[in-house]
């Protein structure tokens, strides 16, 4: 039987799966990497961590399966968006790559504006300028790192220095390119208007793919590293969240997909390129061939509830250790036994800044209405329903743009809490469904792989290959109650943003 492999390269680690003929996943395996902070708000790692990750992730999952090189049929990546991987003319890495997640190029992004013009930047792009994206990236590399500036002769994302690792070709996919803010999102090539207005030379750009086309083959000398078989084909895959909507079925109108990650994204399926006319989603080339998306991100989604964990869950990782479960399914637990609305007690999610709907690094986290009578099951309860209203806040947008949903595709780590998703349905108001695809991203790598090599279309794959496994509905008294609590919660960054901005001049400021 043929395999697909499907890599999807995390921001704290690689995993790689294995999928059949008929859809099914034989085996996974995850290797770690560590992520650099130098700097308050800066966020890097090394590009040969990622590769060296990948090569021990691809062996040790063959191993495990008991499978061969010559089994694998083709193989798909996903990756984390944004990163900015600097390569010279001999395609040896510059210096680390700066994150999606890093929050340095505030000052970038006011001259990218600036230089291209709001209007006309979302007109050619589809997007505004953001600190996670890539091209203030590059903007900072000149203004600080003049010297690794001149060197570079190549800009990739993190996924495809992987792949040009693995087959020796340079290349990008559509959707993973939409995340750099150098694209001609509507017309699905670089923008050599953006490119001229920010002097950013277009031959350092890759050749573009769609997602499920063959952009190479694997090497001899990679196969030597992983086990492989040199000549499999490798198709061009996608970014993260492009992949992770594949991997779920959002690949039609009408379904929407909610990702609980590190990061929190609500993504809709667009048969047409329509763009936000305030840039406020974001309009992205899809990786289903032809088509688009838009989306809101929310930067700490899962990180919050991560963050809760890592601070303040001494108790349950103890019990967790001791009984064998899962430290966030105590956390859940802990959660359920607070009321609805956690007796007044909100949370604002905005631990590493912000993107949808407030485009702001210097939004800060916090917890409003506490009193005496708060415990740790109110705070942990807040702590989920503050990311679910951020959440809710991309839903609202993307209902006003026009677009219809029927159901939501809950994915991630926070996918497998029930109280979690019920949660979702109550606040959201619409049914929540999980499907038979548990690995996200992977998964739709997968997917990508096995429609350049089939020949199949991917909705078609998607049909065959991913069904509903559960289904929850929204309890209207809940969603009621939910409401009031909403309508608060939307007030709050208005009227904190000066304090924000404020307290972190300060930090600045030293």
């Amino acid at each position: 039987m043929a395999y697909f492999l499907g890599i999807d390269l995390g921001t704290s680690a690689v995993k790689c799966i294995l999928v059949d003929e008929a859809g099914s996943v034989k085996a996974s395996y995850s290797v770690e990497y560590p992520l650099l902070q130098p700097q308050p708000g800066w966020a890097e790692q090394q590009p040969e961590a990622w590769w060296d990750g990948t090569t021990a992730c691809i062996r040790t999952l063959l191993d495990k399966a008991g499978i061969g090189g010559a089994d694998i049929a083709g193989i798909g990546l996903s990756g984390q968006m944004h990163g900015s991987v600097f390569l010279d003319a001999e395609l040896q890495v510059v210096r680390p790559a700066l994150l999606w997640c890093d929050q340095r190029t505030a000052a970038e992004c006011d001259w990218i504006e600036q230089a291209v013009g709001r209007e006309e930047l979302g007109r050619l792009t589809g997007n505004q300028a953001l600190t996670g994206f890539t091209a203030p990236k590059v903007v900072w590399l000149r203004n600080h790192e003049p010297a690794n500036y001149e060197r570079t002769a190549h800009l990739m994302l993190p996924k495809d220095y992987v792949r040009l690792k693995l087959t020796g070709a340079l290349g990008m996919d559509l959707a993973d390119a939409s995340g750099t803010l150098l694209l001609d999102v509507a017309n699905r090539r670089w923008s050599p208007e953006v490119l001229e207005r920010l002097n950013i030379p277009q031959e350092w750009l890759p050749p573009l793919y769609e997602s499920n086309a063959v952009a190479g083959h694997v090497l001899a000398e990679a196969a030597g590293l992983t086990g492989l078989q040199p000549g499999t084909p490798v198709v061009a895959g996608g970014g993260d969240q492009a992949c992770g909507a594949v991997g779920v079925g959002v690949v039609t109108s009408g379904i929407a997909s909610v990702a609980l990650g590190t990061s929190g994204v609500v993504f809709v399926h667009d048969d047409t390129y329509q763009a936000d006319p305030e840039c406020r989603l974001h309009s992205f080339c899809h990786g289903v061939p032809g088509m688009w998306h838009r989306m809101g991100v929310m930067l700490a989604a899962g990180g919050s509830f991560q963050w809760w964990k890592n601070h303040f869950a001494f108790e349950e990782l103890q019990e967790a250790q001791a009984d064998g479960r899962d430290v966030y399914e105590h956390l859940t637990s802990l959660a359920s036994k607070a009321p609805l609305g956690s007796e007044g007690l909100l949370f604002l999610p905005y631990l590493t800044g912000e993107r949808t709907p407030h485009p702001d690094p210097k939004a800060r986290g916090g917890f409003i209405g506490l009193n005496l009578r708060h415990t740790k099951a109110h705070l942990t309860r807040a702590v989920l329903e503050g990311i679910t209203f951020g959440l809710r806040d991309s839903l609202e947008l993307v209902k006003a743009s026009g677009i219809e949903i029927k159901e939501l595709r809950v994915n991630g780590g926070g996918a497998r809490s029930l109280f979690w998703r019920q949660m979702i349905a109550d606040i959201f108001g619409y049914p929540v469904v999980t499907v038979n695809s548990t690995d996200g991203p992977a998964y739709g790598a997968a997917i990508m792989a096995a429609s350049g090599v089939l020949q199949k279309d991917i909705p078609s794959l998607c049909e065959d290959w991913i069904r509903v496994v559960d289904r929850v509905e929204p309890n209207p008294a809940h969603q009621e109650r939910y409401e009031a609590y909403y309508s608060i919660y939307r007030t709050l960054y208005g009227t904190l943003r000066d304090t924000f901005h404020q307290l972190s001049d300060l930090v600045q400021e030293g």
